[in-house]
């Protein structure tokens, strides 16, 4: 090979090292962010309830733990059983799955945005009326019943396990202020 055709490699070569250092800065700046509604099945090690129903709690146990390097937080099911943190020594890929919130060590809880909804906020107080939402069904479906009576302004759904073994749905009559809790879902409908 000719020294030319050397340095024309050695040239590319740096250049592709260059680009690789430019995007490994700026995938680092990024922020690390949980997943909302993914799992991440296997290298478990640890589990413990999570009493406070937070997220936020299990990503801190993985922070504080050196031999974590993911983790899996599970709502309270239907049967009663309270809220559950998986720990894992390992970063299995990603499923999707309604039951949980997954993220690797250093990822914040970061809840989903959408149009009209609060994700992990109560609105306590100024009940119209309250029932039990079906299984299957979800803040869409307080959402809308909402949005059907008259008298209803906002709305707060609770996951199951939060206010009792079923979901359930507050319709308010007044919009009172918004705290942050997790495994509930509010919104203003007028």
């Amino acid at each position: 090979m000719g020294k030319g055709r050397l340095a024309v490699m050695a040239s590319v070569l740096a250049s592709v090292v260059a680009c690789a250092a430019l995007l490994s800065l700026v995938f680092a700046s990024w922020p690390v962010r949980a997943q909302t509604a993914f799992d991440r099945p296997g290298g478990d090690y640890f589990s413990t309830p999570v009493t406070s129903g937070d997220p936020e709690d299990c990503a801190l146990l993985c922070e504080r733990d050196r031999r974590c390097r993911s983790w899996s937080f599970s709502y309270p099911d239907v049967e009663g059983g309270s809220a559950v943190c998986w720990l894992k020594n390992a970063v299995p890929a990603r499923v999707p799955e309604s039951c949980c919130i997954s993220g690797v060590r250093g990822a914040g809880v970061i809840e989903p945005r959408v149009a009209g909804v609060e994700t992990s906020i109560d609105r306590p107080g100024g009940d119209l009326r309250n029932f039990e939402i079906k299984a299957g069904e979800g803040g869409e479906a307080c959402k809308a019943a909402c949005t059907a009576d008259n008298k209803c302004r906002a709305f707060t759904y609770a996951r199951p396990g939060y206010t009792g073994r079923e979901a359930r749905c507050f319709l308010k009559k007044e919009i009172k202020p918004p705290r942050r809790k997790a495994g509930f879902t509010s919104g203003v409908v007028r």
